[in-house]
This record gives structure tokens, sequence and C-alpha cells, in this order.
């Protein structure tokens, strides 16, 4: 069918396609290609086990959006399979994509690859340079899918060919249950990963995973998402600052029982090729509870990461690596502990890496041969083992956890319901919670986008 820009395509309620939805043609800017639900009932469903490898399928189109359908990819043998594939090869750039209110589960993908899982949006550009612009993938359910909940691939991030999506807004999702990582942008340029939901990621998948993080990418604002349950504890983080990548900001997320940790920033040694290294990374004002492992790792030489105004609770039952410093072709180099609030019940330990044990770190005292780990003006409150340097630091050895509510909203993802009443009540105990943890108004920010100057050269 030829569709036209400001077409609709309407797929009944109830109804059930067993192929999938592909969609090649573009709408215009106020014109878009519409596919959306009419009457009432359950959601039309895409059943595209052992039919194809993608439920819904964009491809080198623009100004499209999706809606409202339920979409399953759940066959044998296990494959590379998608639950929706945004794609765009060779054809410049594609504009004014909307993913939105789609219940996407029960996708057998494989957990060999990360680039295959619930919502990819993938660009290449081997013969001409490929990007999305102004991309929304907003308010989906995504459960039980491998390997990757929402993911973006690109293969324009090396230092020569350099050529990353803006103003890709992923927002008020919930990932539930999958087998490698939750949410994971790549080569965007200013993303804006606001308000999702991911629990029990790493859940399948081998390898090193974790819950929402970004690689190859410039000023990605990640803020007011929660983090929780992430599986594996190789990696295992709620939150992780990634390679080639620059200013990446995490603001007002709640990171909580992850095996790993809290936050990992990580690179390798820079080269001339895929990896310029991972400076300028923020997290501020996040809150942090019943992380194990490693609450904050610092792996590799990443630079100029300042760590501010943060809370973190460590349970009783707890011995978590408060801080540690692990080698990954190098060493951190210029890191700054601004302000935090370390609450310990258990037991909070602070040192770098002398060993390891399958995913564990044996850890050492001292941070060196890291350098230039810095703290000030934080409070260590209850026992610290190894504890940094702090002048102005505020050391309480007795400390007893307040009573709170901790009772964070949740949802059965087994059904749809009525995700938007979640979503709304979700956020509003979110800014209700880091006020009282931060004690301090909740003021989110908006993502910026590299100015000329700061171009990659």
């Amino acid at each position: 069918m030829p569709f036209q820009p400001g077409d609709t395509i309407l797929l009944v309620a109830g109804s059930v396609w067993r192929e999938p939805l592909v969609i090649t043609r573009s709408g215009r800017n106020n014109a878009p290609i519409s596919v959306r639900v009419t009457g009432t009932g359950p959601r039309p469903r895409i059943e595209a086990g052992g039919v194809a490898d993608y439920g819904v399928a964009i491809f080198n189109a623009e100004f499209v959006t999706v809606s409202g359908l339920e979409i399953t990819n759940d066959a044998t043998p296990v494959k590379p399979r998608f639950g929706i594939l945004v794609s765009a090869q060779d054809s410049g750039v594609k504009r004014g994509i909307r993913v939105t209110d789609m219940y996407v589960h029960d996708v057998r993908g494989t957990n060999d690859r990360k680039d295959n899982g619930g919502i990819v949006f993938r660009t290449l550009g081997p013969k001409l340079a490929t990007r999305f612009e102004d991309l929304r993938i907003e308010r989906n359910i995504v459960w039980r899918v491998d390997r990757s909940g929402i993911a973006g691939i690109s293969d324009q991030v090396t230092i020569a060919r350099w050529f990353p999506s803006g103003k890709v807004v992923i927002r008020d999702n919930l990932i539930e249950d999958v087998g490698g990582d939750g949410i994971v942008p790549r080569g965007t340029d200013g993303a804006l990963i606001e308000h999702n939901i991911v629990r029990y990621a790493g859940s399948r998948a081998p390898g090193y995973n974790a819950a929402i993080w970004q690689w190859s990418t410039d000023h990605s604002l990640i803020q007011l998402n929660e983090a929780a349950f992430t599986v594996t504890r190789y990696d295992g983080q709620g939150f992780d600052s990634d390679f080639n990548s620059r200013r990446t900001t995490f603001l007002y997320n709640y990171s909580h029982d992850n095996a790993g940790g809290f936050l990992l920033i990580c690179s390798p040694r820079r080269n001339n090729t895929d990896n310029l290294g991972n400076y300028g990374t923020t997290a501020r004002f996040n809150v942090s509870r019943n992380d194990a492992g490693r609450i904050f790792q610092l792996s590799g030489p990443v630079s100029d990461v300042l760590i501010k105004d943060n809370v973190v609770h460590v349970g009783k039952a707890i011995d978590a690596q408060m801080v540690i410093a692990t080698e990954w072709q190098g060493w951190a180099n210029d890191v700054r502990f601004v302000d935090n609030r370390f609450a310990v019940a258990g037991i909070g330990r602070y040192g770098h890496e002398a060993g390891r044990s399958g995913p564990d770190y044996v850890i050492a005292p001292g941070f060196s041969p890291a350098e230039n780990i810095r703290f000030r003006n934080n409070s260590f409150l209850g026992r610290h083992v190894d504890p940094p340097t702090d002048e102005r630091g505020l050391f309480e050895t007795e400390y007893t956890e307040p009573q709170a509510d901790w009772a964070v909203p949740i949802f059965n993802p087994a059904s749809a319901g009525d995700f938007t009443t979640f979503i709304l009540q979700h956020r509003r105990w979110m800014i209700t919670m880091l006020e009282r943890e931060l004690h301090t108004p909740v003021r989110p920010m908006q993502p910026r986008m590299t100015t000329f100057f700061e171009a990659r050269r």
C-alpha cells in the first residue's frame, strides 16, 4: 500500500497479526504516517515469532508514528530478534519518528549480541553518513526480552566517522526482566534519558551488563530514572558512564538493590580510532540505597569527574566497596567527591583494585596508582574502612538508618493495564523521595547539544 503523508493506519482492537508491520514510506512534518488502534478491547497484537526477525520495522523512513500495539517475537532456535526495529542506512538524516505506548514482550533474541532485543534504533552509513533527528521512544513497556531493552546502534562513532543522532528522547518507559542491558543509547549528541524504570536487567546474558548507560555519546542527560535489581555482578551497576563519551550527566536518579553497585565510570586507554576516552562525567543529586558490590567504580583512565550532592545508604547486611579505582589499560585521574552523604549501616570500604575473584574485586587501601582522587566536605556516617582524607569531612561512627518511605510504586508487566496512571504516580513518588533525601527541590535540566567550539575534531 503506497502510504502518503498524513495517512493513518488503524488496527482494530483485539485483532491478531502473525506477520510484521513494515513501514518504508515517509510522512512530512505536521503530516506524519501514523499507526494506531481503533475500537475498544485488547491491543492489536503482532506475533512475529517464527515469521520475521521483527514485529514492527521502520526502514529508511521519517515522520512516522507507531502507538498502541502489542508486539511479541518468541520462537526457537534463538537468533537475533527485535520487537521494534527503527533502522536507517545510507539515507542521510531521518527525522520525526515516534514509538509510543507500545507493549513489547517475550522477544527471544540472542544474548550473544547486544544489538537485538525489545526496541532498537540503528543507523548505518557505510556509503552515506546517516543519523536520526528528533527520535522519541516514550511510555512503552518492554518485558522479558533478550538481549537489550532499548538500545541504540551506530557505525558512525569513530573519530574519523562521527555523525551522532540528535534530539533523541527515551522517556517514561518500563523495562523489566532483560537478558542484558536495560537502556543503552549509542552514537548520540544531547540525548535525554528521563524517568525510565529498569528492573532486573542482566538476568541471562553473559559478559558485562548494566541497567542504564551510554556509549560513544556527547552530552547525555540521564535524569529521574529508577534502576533496580540488576542481577549480574559483571558490572551490574544501576548506571554506567562508558567510553568514547564526553560530558555525561547523571541527575536525580534512584539506584537500589543492584548486585554490582550504583555507578560505574569507565574507559580503556584513549586511541586515535574509536575511543577519545571518557571525561566530564557529572553525578549530582542521586540516591543509592542497598546497592551491593561497588557503589562508585572508577575503571581505567577516566578524567574530569565530579561526584557531588549524592546520598548513599548502605544497609546493615551489606559490605560494599564505597569507592574503588580499578585498572583498564590505565587508572583514573582527576575525580572529585564533594558534599556527598555516605550513610553506612553495614560496611563501606575505599581503595584500589589489588586482584580479581570472578566478577568481584579484591580491594587494597589507598587509590594509587589512580591519581587526584579528592574528597571535600563529605559526610561519613557509620563504619568506613580505609576512608579517604577529607579535611572538611564529617565523620560519625555511630549511625542507624532512620525509618522512611521506600515503598516505590510497582507495576505488573504481565498486563499493560493503566500504565499512564502508574507512570504519573511513580514520577510523583520519585520527586517526593528525592526532595526528602536531598533536602532540596528537584529541578530537572534540559538537554543540550555540542556547540561548534566543542565539536569532535
